[in-house]
């Protein structure tokens, strides 16, 4: 699919600024003249890990744009990087999903990382020479946070990682990884069981498995770590220890959940526009599919769930921006 420069729709206004919608149209651009063109090679080479538009990203700042300016980023909030997301997943959504991906361990440092820990990590983010993966999803107890059976063990000044996580989006092109670990012994309460470190992509005993092509999102990369007795020192632990279940809660529901809605609303306005491309464009009678009563109340259904989807992924991230829960 291609994509041309469009305009917000009007039913948006109330949550965007004149720069959001500067944004809007650059984003566009970027999918039309540069995402689209890649998004047609990564289908044909499903087997590859994207890694060009990747850096075109990043020169960009995208991967920094909720980072405060203070620390090199683009500090323009959650509405912002909403429609990066949806702009691009209309194109492509592995495209996308190599952005939000991304998103989501750097919200974990914004909000939890010490100002030591922002200065060193952030501007690398925002400059581009640094990718961060956040890895939480385990073999055997899949999302389900209180059956991590990952464990770090303290010794000396450091701590020793040992374990398996899947499913990690970006972990063929991240730098570092956010890892959640068990750091309490068995039957203390997950909420203060776990901690969260930051693990360098080259520690030793940390591999990363061959890129395995999955059914979809051809080009992106969401595969497993495996870690072996992998050390990192205190500096690296974001959060306080046994805090690890409160990172990854929030930046699940501050980033990842907004993040694959924006996902998921560009694909979703993909379908529809390519739907009715097509009932319009197919000949029936004497006329075209489109113009039959039938189809066209199911377009118009179509329709209205994507207009209703794109309100309420906008007011939610609108609200957080202001600060507001946005939970409903």
């Amino acid at each position: 699919m291609s994509a041309t420069p469009t305009a917000p729709p009007a039913a948006l206004r109330p949550y965007l600024t004149t720069r959001h919608e500067l944004l809007w149209q650059e984003a566009d651009a970027f999918a039309a003249e540069v995402v689209a063109p890649r998004a047609v090679r990564m289908e044909a080479a499903p087997g590859r890990v994207e890694r060009k538009v990747t850096g075109l990203m990043a020169a960009r700042g995208w991967f920094a744009v909720t980072v405060p300016a203070a620390f090199g980023g683009l500090g323009a909030g959650h509405v912002a990087k909403t429609i990066l997301v949806h702009r691009i997943a209309c194109v492509s959504a592995a495209v996308a999903a190599i952005l939000q991906a991304t998103l989501i361990p750097v919200g974990a440092l914004v909000h939890f990382g010490s100002d030591e820990q922002k200065r060193r990590w952030l501007p690398t983010v925002a400059d581009g020479s640094l990718l961060l993966s956040i890895a939480v999803t385990e073999p055997l107890a899949g999302g389900h946070i209180g059956g991590i059976d990952t464990r770090a063990e303290r010794s000396g000044d450091q701590w020793v990682i040992t374990g398996s996580k899947i499913h990690i989006g970006n972990s063929h092109l991240a730098g570092a990884h956010l890892v959640l670990a068990r750091t309490a012994e068995t039957g203390v309460s997950t909420s203060q069981a776990l901690t969260a470190f930051l693990v360098e992509a080259d520690r030793p005993g940390l591999t990363v498995p061959g890129h395995r092509a999955g059914l979809g999102l051809h080009g992106f990369s969401a595969g497993r770590l495996d870690l072996d007795h992998v050390r990192v020192p205190d500096d690296n632990v974001v959060g306080a220890v046994g805090q690890g279940l409160a990172v990854a809660q929030s930046s699940s529901i501050l980033y990842g959940r907004p993040n694959l809605a924006a996902v998921s609303l560009g694909i979703h306005e993909a379908v529809v526009a390519a739907t009715t491309t097509r009932l319009q464009a197919r000949p029936r009678y004497r006329g075209a599919l489109a113009d039959l009563p039938v189809l066209r109340d199911r377009v118009g259904a179509m329709e209205a769930r994507l207009r209703a989807a794109r309100i309420l992924a906008y007011q939610s991230v609108h609200l957080l921006d202001q600060g507001l829960p946005c939970d409903a």
